[in-house]
């Protein structure tokens, strides 16, 4: 489309309701579909952001039968849980639905009568197996025996997870049903196929001729080779339990297949929306002024570009204008897996950074930021929590956040809080160089995310910022304040210059608050709370003014709008992929409650009463906390027990971060000699307790307590 569309409709991959769901997945099909549709609510653009749980498929009932429950628990359950992950990342569904709700099954089952009475499908009977025992044709991966590539003996039907190898149940050696552990027969069985094959012209066309310049090369040249390597009819049909039923009286038995069904979801949860708003559903998907565009990863380009299209074509809706799908995410050197347990899941950082103290959106922030660095947009990716840590604190804190909090800090100082006026009549060169840089980069961030380029509009902004960076160092505002008359009050002429810096600086917050917005929509929300303006100052066309703030304006105090990601948080990640690998490997994956029964440390020899009085325990208060120099482990901790403060060295760097353990209370054994360590006089030792993992938490009161109490 050359001209702007009347709407949009923005979907990404329906995420399979089986399991936990990784941040290769995030980084594939959510983070960048909630960029673009939150850049486009900025431009004021009608959008509607779709996605929800696929629900169907033999992987729910396998599921089921791993966890000893029913398909619907399985469903109920991590729908539920991968929505709350979604919403904690900050990823803006207009809705999230599912696919095993009456509107789902009633919109899939008109799609495929629709197709049907038409003559758009085909019926073949063809062999497939039977286990006799459970009564049940099997799917694939009902089915297990020895691999033909590598020789593994528990290869599933449709896929070798040792090798990766793909595979049909007919090449498997000596296979067996799962649910009977008997060999399996071929029996007859009826189903309905969608003959891609009369459809390659029409393919060809349209994908590879009239969207050749502007889908992605990766994209293209998937398309091309399934297109050239000749379609097939593929079937819709499957003899399974768990699924939308085929709608007509001689397909008992028989659901419709997942990767027909879940992509009709697409359309079942815009009328639900539609529903939801009293809007109307239809012209988001019938008329050819709608842009539709796919986001999705790399394993499900066949079925958004040609299986799906040749679908909404044949029942006469719009098909996609796009479908920027992104290639696979690695993991510290090695592909992500869950079956081998190297993976990090949204739910662990979620638990590990963001609900934990010191975390929250801001942390959020930082994976959306990470991630849309290392996006695969053209070729494979890898996340190292090294990566994520020089991201954050090298970029986010040192250049986005730091020149943030230097314009505030130095506005506060120097201009009374107030937003100073700008003296035209003595702008420099270095003013003006800057002015026009901040008006270029919305039209240089806008390009780039209209073409899908997400990496590159982010590494925009954080240049813009750079530049803020560079442009206040070298007018060293500072240095002007020290250029006092006789009264030792800052000369007219340097406050003047001190006013310009400071305005311009000010009027790029601002500018910045608005590119940086669809990234890091909570770091945008607390630069507005920052600068006392309300949510309309980020509609896109305010991008590139600068009288954002007016002059004379009052502005909050600076907050910090990042912390550091500290060394040894890292070094925890790093430790926790490798024993979740190694317990995978010995087939010991138990949950942390049953690890502790065997891991208890033995009891130390028995002591009597008088033994134990001999300590001295008390309630502290750390008031202050820092890392040793050249020691990884310690941190020296300053400890308000109520009749002193004391200086205490402990070895737990790798735990905490010490700005994570100011004004945390304590329990200190304070009548222990004291001792030196790297140079430092310890004067106690605060307790701890050692997790399952290894990780240590703090032992301390349930309750706030006085400094100094005793515990007895």
């Amino acid at each position: 489309m050359n001209k702007q569309p009347k709407r949009y409709l923005i979907t990404s991959a329906l995420p399979y309701a089986n399991g936990y769901k990784h941040i290769g997945h995030l980084a594939g099909a959510y983070i960048p579909a909630d960029i673009y549709v939150r850049y486009l609510r900025a431009q004021k653009r009608d959008v509607v952001y779709i996605c929800g749980s696929d629900e169907h498929g033999t992987a729910i009932p396998i599921q089921a039968t791993k966890e000893g429950t029913t398909p619907q628990a399985i469903i109920d359950k991590y729908h539920e849980i991968i929505k709350q992950n979604f919403a904690d990342l900050s990823i803006s569904f207009d809705i999230y639905d599912r696919t095993s709700n009456p509107i789902h099954h009633e919109t899939t089952q008109e799609f495929f009568t629709y197709l049907n009475d038409r003559g758009e499908l085909e019926v073949k009977e063809t062999e497939q197996y039977y286990d006799e025992e459970a009564q049940t044709f099997l799917a694939d991966r009902y089915i297990k025996g020895t691999c033909p590539n590598c020789g593994f003996e528990s290869a599933y039907g449709d896929q070798c997870e040792r090798c990766g190898k793909a595979l049909s149940p007919d090449e498997l050696i000596n296979p067996v049903s799962t649910l009977s552990g008997k060999p399996p027969v071929k029996r007859r069985t009826k189903h309905w196929y969608l003959p891609l094959n009369k459809h390659e012209a029409w393919l060809r066309n349209w994908i590879l001729n009239e969207h050749q310049n502007d889908w992605k090369t990766n994209v293209l040249g998937q398309c091309k080779s399934w297109i050239d390597g000749g379609l097939q009819p593929r079937a819709v049909t499957r003899d399974l339990d768990w699924g939308v039923k085929v709608p007509l009286p001689d397909a008992k038995g028989k659901v419709l297949y997942v990767w027909f069904d879940a992509p009709i979801g697409y359309i079942s949860a815009t009328k639900q929306w539609a529903l939801n708003n009293g809007k109307d559903w239809e012209p988001y998907w019938k008329d050819k002024d709608t842009k539709l565009v796919h986001f999705v990863g790399k394993d499900n380009i066949v079925f958004h570009c040609i299986i799906f299209p040749v679908m909404l074509h044949l029942h006469g809706y719009i098909v996609p204008d796009n479908i920027p799908a992104n290639e696979f995410m690695n993991l510290e050197g090695d592909k992500m897996s869950t079956s081998r347990n190297w993976k990090l899941d949204m739910q662990d950082y979620i638990d590990d950074f963001i609900k934990k103290e010191n975390g929250g959106p801001q942390l959020a922030d930082a994976l959306r930021y990470y991630l849309t660095t290392i996006l695969p947009e053209t070729k494979d990716s890898e996340f190292t929590w090294k990566g994520f840590q020089d991201a954050v604190n090298g970029e986010l804190v040192a250049i986005f956040g730091n020149f943030i909090n230097r314009t505030f800090v130095l506005m506060h100082k120097l201009t009374h809080g107030k937003v100073p006026k700008f003296h035209n009549d003595i702008a420099d060169d270095k003013d003006k160089a800057m002015i026009e840089e901040i008006k270029k980069a919305k039209t240089t961030v806008e390009t780039f995310l209209e073409e899908y380029k997400f990496r590159d509009a982010l590494f925009a902004v954080i240049d813009l910022a750079r530049s803020g960076n560079k442009y206040m160092q070298e007018k060293e505002p500072w240095i002007k304040a020290k250029q006092v008359d006789a009264n030792g009050k800052v000369t007219e002429e340097a406050q003047a210059l001190i006013d310009n810096c400071l305005h311009v600086c000010l009027q790029l917050s601002a500018n910045l608050a608005i590119l940086i917005n669809p990234f890091l929509p909570n770091t945008a929300k607390k630069m507005l709370h920052m600068m006392k303006v309300v949510e309309k100052m980020l509609d896109w066309e305010n991008a590139g003014s600068l009288k954002l703030l007016s002059v004379g304006y009052s502005l909050r105090a600076p907050e910090l709008l990042f912390r550091k990601i500290e060394d040894a948080e890292v070094q925890y990640q790093v430790d926790k992929l490798k024993k979740g690998l190694e317990a995978s490997a010995n087939g010991k994956q138990q949950t942390a409650v049953e690890e502790t029964a065997s891991n208890f440390e033995e009891l130390k020899s028995e002591i009597v009463y008088d033994d134990f009085a001999k300590l001295d325990l008390r309630i502290g208060t750390i008031t202050a906390a820092e890392k040793v120099e050249k020691a990884d482990k310690l941190l020296k901790l300053q400890v308000d027990l109520g009749f002193e403060t004391r200086t205490i060295v402990s070895g737990i760097a790798q735990h905490f971060s010490p700005e994570s353990l100011v004004n945390k209370q304590v329990i200190v054994v304070v009548n222990l000699a004291p001792r030196k360590m790297r140079g430092i006089e310890s004067q106690g030792m605060i307790l701890t307790a050692e997790q399952p993992d290894g990780k240590l938490i703090l032992v301390n009161p349930d309750a706030a307590t006085f400094n100094g109490s005793t515990v007895r």
